[in-house]
């Protein structure tokens, strides 16, 4: 099932680390979870913060990557995936490194999102340690017309139990989109990179992603969003490949079911009185 690759706050650090959100189609969907529980318009606008919270880690993770296997490698090294639009500079203050990536006026990446801003890294110089902390920043930042501004903070493992680089992720996010609408997110999520880290390609890098969190929608309400199957990131696709996301409020679960691994935009939503449906996952209507 899947086809390939503003005026915010955040207080914490980054759920649009938490959940991967849902979008229907306004001509195929009747009221998705259950009247009342959850509209068409915050099903789409919860899986565009999704979307933004995933770029923005990715970013994260390609910089921070970038400077760990240099200072192993001791050679140069590039995944590709930041565009010759972005500028990257390095402050070295104490035992500080400061990473400022600077996408301009606006800066199209390979997927075609289009971001604007500054967002700011800061963790040790350190590079031999196993594990340390990211903190990440946002200044004048917009993702495809949203406006966003806060901060993360990025617990990140050189290599967990598997051998594989994990960063866990604790965030809160407000957005506000272009037309007037304001969105926040909040929460914890694990990210573990499974596939591709160092190869020197981003194409081939894939995620695995667990994780909880609260959505509140441009109308106020309240969503718990919980992974139960880890969801799977390939960055060579725009959407979730697999996994299953519970979406709950005030006492009513849905679940979503993100497919068997292909690269689509469909997604099949299981109702709280167990009917199902196969829902479009639209982002940015691209």
């Amino acid at each position: 099932m899947k086809t390939s690759l503003k005026k915010a706050k955040i207080t914490g650090v980054l759920l649009l680390a938490t959940l991967v959100f849902v979008a229907c189609n306004n001509e195929d969907s009747p009221a998705p979870l259950e009247e009342g529980v959850i509209n068409v318009t915050e099903l789409n606008t919860s899986d565009e913060a999704e979307l933004i919270m995933e770029e923005i880690v990715n970013i994260e993770e390609v910089v921070y990557a970038t400077d760990e296997i240099m200072a192993v490698s001791k050679s140069p090294y590039t995944s590709g995936y930041l565009p010759d639009c972005v500028t990257i500079t390095t402050v070295v203050s104490g035992n500080n490194k400061e990473k400022t990536i600077d996408f301009g006026d606006g800066c199209e990446l390979p997927n075609g999102n289009v971001l604007s801003g500054i967002v700011t890294l800061n963790y040790s110089k350190n590079m031999d340690m196993a594990t340390k902390t990211i903190d990440l920043s946002m200044q004048n930042f917009t993702f495809n017309g949203v406006a966003l501004e806060g901060s993360a903070s990025v617990e990140r493992t050189r290599s967990n139990e598997n051998g594989n680089p994990q960063s866990h992720i604790t965030a809160s996010f407000e957005g506000t989109w272009p037309d007037g609408g304001s969105a926040s997110f909040t929460g914890n999520r694990t990210r573990e990179w499974i596939e591709g880290y160092g190869s020197g390609f981003w194409g081939d890098n894939v995620f695995q992603i667990s994780g909880k969190g609260t959505y509140t929608g441009k109308q106020g309400n309240v969503f718990i969003k919980e992974t139960t199957v880890p969801l799977r990131r390939e960055l060579s696709c725009r959407f979730v490949v697999s996994g299953i996301l519970d979406i709950s409020r005030n006492g009513a679960v849905a679940s979503l079911d993100f497919g068997d691994g292909s690269c689509d935009a469909n997604g099949v939503l299981t109702y709280p009185d167990g009917t199902s449906k196969e829902i479009f996952l639209r982002r940015f209507d691209r």
